[in-house]
C-alpha cells in the first residue's frame, strides 16, 4: 500500500508541470498574439492616415505640406510599432520571471511536502522498531523465569533500544530547535580526545555489527559543548553502520595537521554519488525512496552534524574512502594545540 500511495503522487507532480507549462505557453501565445492585433491596427490607422492625407493634399494642391506631413506619419507609425514591441517585451519579461519564480517556488513545496512524508513515514518506522523490541523484552522478563545470564541479555537489549529512542527524540528536538534558531550551544574547556573515546566505546558497546577503530590522538582540548559533540559524532558513526556492510571497519580519527584539526568518521560502503554529496546535508533528505529503502534513519543525523560543526567553527566535507566507501571530514582551521 505504501508503494502505491507514493508512485500515486508522482502523476500529480507531473500534471501539475503540464497545466502549468499549457497555462505559460497560452500565456505567451497570447501575448504574441496581442501583439499581432495591434500590428494590424496600426497599420489601418496608417492607411486610413494616408488616404485622409493624400485627399488633403490633393485639395489643397501642396506637395511640401504632403512631403512634411507623410513624415510625420511614417515616424508616428515607427514610434507606435516601437511602443508595441517595447511594452510587449516588458511584459513577456514580467511574465516569464513571475512564471519562474512560482514554479521554483511551487516546486520547493513539493519538494518539501515529499520530504516531510518521507520523514514521517521514516520517523514511524524509527519508533516502533524500538518500542516493539523494548515491549518484546519486558514481556518476555514477565512472563518467564529466565536465568540472570539471559535477563542481562534482555535488559541491555532493551536499555540499548530506550537509547535509540532517546538519541532520535534528542535529533527531533534539537531539529526543531536549529530550525527557529534557539539552540545554543554550551561552550566549556573539553578534552576532545577523552570525549571522543568514551563516546566510542559506547558505541562499540551498543553496535555489534561493525568493527569500529579508532586513531585518536591525546590531549586535544578546546571549547565545545560535549552532549552536542558526542551526539554529531553518534550520527556520523551511525550513518556509517547504515551503509556500509556488516563485518567492515569504521574508523575514527582525530588528528592535527599543521594548524588544521582533523576529524574523520569513514566506512567501507558504496560511497555516496557525487551529485548527491550537496544534497545529504539537507533536513529530512536521504539517498533513494523510501518504500524500497533498507536502511533505518529520519533524515536528521547529518543535517544536525553540518550544524552542529558550524556552531563550533569548523566545515564539514565528503569525500571518497580508497579503494571504497566514504569519509566525512570535519574541520577546524587555524587549531591551536590546548593542553588540558
Amino acid at each position: 500500500m505504501k508503494k502505491q500511495s507514493t508512485t500515486a503522487a508522482l502523476p500529480g507532480k507531473k500534471t501539475v508541470t503540464a497545466i502549468y507549462i499549457f497555462v505559460l505557453a497560452y500565456t505567451v501565445v497570447q501575448l504574441f498574439w496581442w501583439g499581432i492585433l495591434l500590428h494590424q491596427q496600426s497599420k489601418e490607422i496608417a492607411y486610413y492616415e494616408q488616404l485622409e492625407l493624400t485627399h488633403r493634399v490633393h485639395l489643397l494642391r501642396e506637395p511640401s505640406e504632403f512631403m512634411r506631413e507623410m513624415q510625420r506619419h511614417h515616424h508616428e507609425q515607427r514610434m507606435r510599432t516601437l511602443k508595441y514591441i517595447g511594452e510587449g517585451t516588458i511584459f513577456l519579461i514580467i511574465i516569464l520571471a513571475g512564471a519562474s519564480i512560482v514554479y521554483r517556488a511551487v516546486w520547493k513545496q513539493m519538494r518539501l511536502q515529499q520530504q516531510q512524508q518521507n520523514f514521517m513515514m521514516a520517523v514511524t518506522h524509527e519508533l516502533k522498531s524500538p518500542i516493539a523490541i523494548a515491549k518484546l523484552n519486558l514481556e518476555t522478563l514477565r512472563k518467564h523465569k529466565l536465568d540472570e545470564e539471559k535477563e542481562k541479555k534482555l535488559l541491555d537489549a532493551t536499555i540499548r533500544e530506550t537509547n535509540r529512542l532517546d538519541q532520535l527524540c534528542n535529533n527531533i528536538l534539537l531539529a526543531s530547535q536549529f530550525e527557529h534558531q534557539n539552540s545554543q550551544p554550551f561552550l566549556e574547556p573539553l578534552d576532545l580526545s577523552q570525549a571522543l573515546g568514551n563516546a566510542l566505546q559506547e558505541l562499540r558497546d551498543r553496535i555489534q555489527s561493525h568493527d569500529i577503530l579508532a586513531d585518536i590522538e591525546p590531549g586535544i582540548g578546546m571549547e565545545a559543548d560535549k552532549f552536542m559533540i558526542t551526539l554529531m559524532l553518534n550520527n556520523l558513526v551511525e550513518n556509517a553502520v547504515k551503509y556500509a556492510p556488516k563485518g567492515t571497519k569504521i574508523e575514527v580519527s582525530l588528528k592535527t595537521e599543521q594548524n588544521d584539526l582533523l576529524m574523520r568518521v569513514c566506512d567501507e560502503g558504496s560511497g555516496i554519488p557525487q551529485e548527491e554529496r550537496s544534497k545529504i546535508f539537507m533536513k529530512f533528505y536521504r539517498i533513494g525512496n523510501e518504500n524500497t529503502r533498507k536502511s533505518k534513519g529520519s533524515g536528521l543525523g547529518l543535517y544536525l552534524t553540518r550544524k552542529i560543526v558550524e556552531q563550533h567553527g569548523g566545515t564539514i566535507s565528503v569525500r571518497d574512502n580508497l579503494p571504497k566507501g566514504t569519509c566525512f571530514e570535519i574541520k577546524w582551521q587555524d587549531y591551536s594545540l590546548q593542553p588540558v
